[in-house]
Order: C-alpha cells, then sequence, then structure tokens
C-alpha cells in the first residue's frame, strides 16, 4: 500500500486546488481510479443556506519579475506563492506599491505561507521572508496574474455510497482545495480512498458514504442537500485530514461527546496506542463544524494524527513529502478499519440461555484440559452471555471487561454460530 499511496501522492501533489477550478477536476479525476466517484458540479451563485458557491477560480500564469527580467516568484513553481483567489492583476509597480500586495512569515523566514482570499477581491503574493527582505526597495517590479473569476462556473465535488444490508450510513468526508499540501490536504483524500479499496469487497452491514468536496462551502453545500438524510440515517461519520505525519493519534470528540463513533475511536486507540490525545469539541477546525452545527449535531469525530494548526508546518512550503510518512498512512488506514469493524460488529445481542450459565464444553467451547492461553477467551464468553440482555451493545461489554475488542469481536461470532446469541432486530 505504502508504495501505492506514494505513485498516486506525486501525481496528486503539483496540482492547484482550491474551492472550485479545473485542478478539482484533475484531482477526482485521479482520486476515481481507486474509488469510482460520481462528480457532482454546483453552478457559482447556488445558495445554501446563509452561503453561496463562489465564482469558479482558475489561473493560466502568475508571476513577478524585476527591471532585469529575473522572475522572483512564479506560480508555476510553487502555487502557494499565489495568494489563493487573487483575481487578474496586471502592471508595472514599485517596491511601495508591490508591498502591500505581499505576505510572508517572519517567524518562519524561510517558509512560503499558504493564504488565500475567497470572499474578498484582491490579489496577491507569499514568499519567503527572506526573499522579501532581498527585494530591491528602489526597484520597479513587473506583475501578471491571468487568473479567472468566473460567476457561471461551478464547484466540483465527488462522492459515492457503498451501499450494505442496511441503510444505515457510516459517513467518512474529506476535503480537496488546498493546492500543494502535503499532510493538511492529501493525506485525507488518499486515506479515505484507501479505506474505500480495504472495504469494497467486504460484506458490510453498514452502507458507506464517502465525500470529496472543498471545506466548509463543499460541506455547507452538500448538508443542504443530504442534511435531512443524514439525521435519518447517520450512524457514524468521520472527518478525514492530518493523517500523513508520524505524530500520535489525536481523537477529537463530536458534539454529543459519546456517540458510536466516539465510543468506538476511544475503544481503539485506548487498546491499541501507548499514547494518543483527546480533545473535546471546539467549534473551530475543519468540516466538523458544520456536521456538528447545532441544527444537525451530527454523530462526527475526527480521527487524526497531530491537529490542524498544531504543527510548525501547517499551511506553509514545509507541508510537503519530506513531512508525511507513507508508513504512518497505511498504520492510518488500518486504525480507521479497526474502528469501522468494531462499528460493524457493535450489536445488542440477546443470550438464548440466560437462566444460568450454560455448558460451554458440550458446544466445544470449553477447554477440557485448562489451557492458560484460552483462559482469556472463557473470560471474554462469560462478560458476553451475562451482558446479553438486550440492554447493552458490544462496546458497553468491551468497556466493563476491559477485554481487547478484537477478541471480543472473535469471541461474540462463536457463540453466534453455536446458536448461544442473536441480535437484537435493529
Amino acid at each position: 500500500m505504502q508504495k501505492q499511496l506514494e505513485t498516486y501522492f506525486d501525481r496528486l501533489w503539483p496540482i492547484n486546488r482550491s474551492l472550485t477550478g479545473d485542478g478539482n477536476r484533475k484531482t477526482l479525476d485521479i482520486l476515481s481510479e481507486i474509488i469510482p466517484l460520481n462528480v457532482h458540479e454546483v453552478p457559482s451563485g447556488t445558495a445554501c443556506f446563509d452561503w453561496n458557491v463562489p465564482p469558479e477560480w482558475n489561473v493560466q500564469e502568475a508571476w513577478i519579475k524585476d527591471e532585469k527580467d529575473n522572475t522572483i516568484v512564479n506560480f508555476k513553481v510553487n502555487n502557494l506563492h499565489l495568494l489563493g483567489y487573487s483575481e487578474p492583476f496586471e502592471g508595472v509597480l514599485s517596491y511601495e506599491e508591490l508591498k502591500e500586495h505581499l505576505y510572508t512569515l517572519p517567524k518562519q523566514p524561510d517558509l512560503i505561507p499558504y493564504l488565500t482570499s475567497y470572499y474578498s477581491k484582491r490579489w496577491g503574493f507569499c514568499m519567503s521572508h527572506h526573499q522579501f527582505e532581498k527585494l530591491d526597495k528602489n526597484g520597479s517590479y513587473t506583475v501578471k496574474i491571468d487568473s479567472t473569476l468566473d460567476e457561471h462556473g461551478s464547484m466540483t465535488y465527488g462522492d459515492l455510497v457503498l451501499k450494505g444490508k442496511s441503510d444505515k450510513e457510516i459517513l467518512l468526508t474529506t476535503y480537496i482545495c488546498h493546492p500543494s499540501m502535503a499532510n493538511n490536504e492529501l493525506s485525507g483524500p488518499l486515506v479515505t480512498a484507501f479505506i474505500y479499496n480495504q472495504l469494497k469487497d467486504k460484506d458490510n452491514y453498514y452502507s458507506y458514504r464517502f465525500v470529496f468536496a472543498p471545506e466548509t462551502i463543499g460541506s455547507i453545500y452538500y448538508l443542504s442537500q443530504h442534511g435531512d438524510h443524514f439525521k435519518q440515517n447517520m450512524e457514524a461519520g468521520f472527518v478525514v485530514t492530518c493523517v500523513g505525519d508520524d505524530g500520535q493519534f489525536t481523537y477529537k470528540k463530536s458534539r454529543r461527546g459519546d456517540s458510536l463513533p466516539d465510543r468506538a475511536v476511544n475503544t481503539v486507540l485506548k487498546q491499541s496506542e501507548s499514547e494518543f490525545r483527546t480533545i473535546p469539541f471546539a467549534p473551530r477546525g475543519s468540516d466538523e463544524r458544520q456536521y456538528c452545527s447545532p441544527g444537525f449535531n451530527l454523530p462526527v469525530v475526527l480521527l487524526l494524527r497531530t491537529t490542524y494548526g498544531q504543527y510548525e508546518e501547517y499551511h506553509t512550503s514545509s507541508d510537503d513529502k519530506d513531512f508525511i510518512s507513507f508508513a504512518a498512512m497505511e498504520k492510518t488506514v488500518a486504525t480507521y478499519l479497526e474502528v469501522i469493524e468494531l462499528i460493524e460488529k457493535n450489536k445488542k445481542y440477546i443470550n438464548q440461555f440466560p437462566n444460568c450459565e450454560p455448558q460451554l464444553g458440550k458446544r466445544g467451547l470449553y477447554p477440557t484440559l485448562s489451557e492458560k492461553e484460552k483462559a482469556i477467551e472463557i473470560d471474554a464468553m462469560m462478560w458476553i452471555l451475562n451482558y446479553s440482555d438486550g440492554e447493552h451493545d458490544l462496546l458497553d461489554i468491551i468497556e466493563k471487561s476491559d477485554i481487547d475488542f478484537k477478541i471480543m469481536i472473535r469471541v461474540a461470532d462463536k457463540l453466534m454460530a453455536k446458536g448461544m446469541l442473536k441480535v437484537e432486530k435493529q
């Protein structure tokens, strides 16, 4: 998987993504080689709650040159150089005029910042502070930004529903609106696509909805179309972002705090990771802000690595291939799949032999010799049988017993196969 992740990363890396534009279409075309997305176009100006879809932005070229025709910055060399959603401009400016349109990070002088101006018309360039300090204050500069803001354009997103036995859904949503950034952009879509790749041939109980959309406006539009459906059918949701670095896992709670994905993620991390970080819900961050807004209050959590904004490379040119780890991304996929398996298996069971302990030996479930390694399975059987009363789900029993969730899943399957448990009607 690591080699495949890297190959797709290298193809996606140079593409200029934003809220709209051809870069998003190219990105979805490439991702569709892994997950067969349905691609949708939403006309610019479309109203969605308190927002409107912005004009479509595309860039042909953008650069600054000095009096000797030396190129100072070039969008085609690094797309972070251009302020996102810059309007077109062409002209010759003095240093004093130009500097009003330049953005740097004085505290990180070697890095190019990532900045945007989606909803206020302006133009600008980003550069390292060291490069800015070397500009000739007495010189003049030629600037060209060949961009378009098309009021008759559209916003592009992709989605797919992988049908299971149930109409109840698990959502995995990620965004496709940042240009060349690794952890804060490409790790999310790649991990999400490879989760699909692992789920597509399984006999899933739940249906799985995958969404690849621009952050904020994309999710707001999607909720305007599917929000009522989610209220009725969403069992769990995940915003997949910042999942590519080597940092420890972070779990950000849903607004509810105790929903099914909250419990599943906490259980998996508690039993699988020596260290992880839990943070409460806050109405800042990524698209959990929309899914957990009070009008929806959906069971949506984040399972990420280092939290957005908490690593110094965030929204800079250092969020690049050297910052991420494809081994970490593969591990992230595996951890999501463990959480998903636990949600899939989390049922309320009914013990078919509730009066005293059933005799396990005659069903081949109890060792005829006392074997130490079998003791944990016997403990698991006793816990599951005792609490399979239609009131407690498997996660309840795991939390009470503190037995490894993988053992509990395996034992529940054995008891089901022997006719000792039935699933309460869902």
